[in-house]
């Protein structure tokens, strides 16, 4: 989910953060993941480009995106790539494609999810009227309750309970194991990867929380690895508290946590003049630690 709220906020390399409409790109590999069409959608699926990344909206229908690895370099893992947007855009480069690609590199079998979205108005002027007033409250708004995900959440978690279905069915032509498939998110993404993991049955193998909310969670027994990251300059959810970290702690269950002195919100996979740039390199190190670089013995 990437903001125009701060210079902290902004990609280096793009100064420009008007929102441009641009056609529906060719999807051709995305698979429909069958949870039906947004109940009550009136407006259409549209794209827009802003800081030189690509952007969809108003998503009614919800799909999987696979990338997958060199054969020769597939380990068996594999992972669900939740772009961010506030849960009425996705960030599909940024915070999905470009993420997908070099997880693929590092031998990960990995998915993008293109979750159904909350209605936003259809003309572009209405729309960035509604993601500012959003956006100028939301560093202020209190945070929805844990419990609430599974009502709040409704149609997105169909549709991530339906992307760990879709590749466990198709674990043997896509050569993933499917006891070995996690889940990572970037903030509203983070926050469908938490609700993913506490509110369902799917139960990801790992997990990773990038620039979500760290508020306190009830944290199970058997929640998997979490790999946290996020800036102290968020302005989002860089001054709320990180409790989850130390819920994960409680629970005895395996956490890292990476907090960066500067980043802002949605760097993603923008190269930045911070060391916030540097989160995907540690989360493939943890990754590896966790023993999914290699095939399983």
């Amino acid at each position: 989910m990437t903001i125009a709220i701060t210079a902290s906020v902004l990609p280096a390399q793009a100064q420009d953060d008007r929102m441009t409409p641009i056609a529906t790109p060719a999807q051709p590999d995305a698979i429909d993941l069958d949870t039906g069409a947004l109940p009550g959608a009136t407006a259409q699926e549209s794209w827009h480009r802003q800081y030189g990344s690509q952007f969809a909206r108003n998503v009614t229908v919800a799909t999987l995106t696979p990338f997958l690895p060199d054969p020769a370099k597939a380990s068996g893992a594999a992972i669900i790539v939740a772009p961010g947007g506030g849960f009425r855009t996705l960030s599909m480069d940024n915070e999905g494609y470009d993420v997908a690609r070099a997880l693929a590199a590092k031998g990960i079998a990995a998915f993008v999810i293109k979750y159904r979205l909350r209605q936003t108005p259809a003309d572009m002027a209405g729309f960035e009227k509604s993601m500012q007033a959003m956006f100028s409250g939301a560093a202020r708004a209190p945070l929805p309750a844990a419990s609430n995900a599974a009502n709040d959440l409704a149609p997105q978690l169909a549709d991530s309970t339906a992307a760990f279905r879709l590749i466990r069915n198709r674990a043997a032509q896509w050569h993933v194991d499917p006891d070995r498939i996690g889940m990572i998110g970037f903030s509203a993404g983070a926050m469908l990867t938490m609700a993913t993991t506490l509110s369902t049955d799917v139960k990801p193998a790992f997990i990773g929380n990038i620039y979500g909310p760290l508020g306190t969670m009830t944290v199970p027994q058997d929640a998997p690895p979490m790999f946290a990251a996020i800036a102290a300059d968020d302005p989002l959810f860089g001054n709320r508290d990180f409790r989850l970290i130390d819920d994960w702690r409680s629970a005895r269950r395996p956490v890292e946590f990476h907090l960066y002195e500067r980043g802002g919100h949605g760097f993603g996979m923008y190269q930045k003049a911070a060391t916030s740039t540097g989160w995907f390199d540690a989360f493939v190190r943890w990754l590896d630690m966790h023993g999914m670089l290699k095939p399983k013995a």
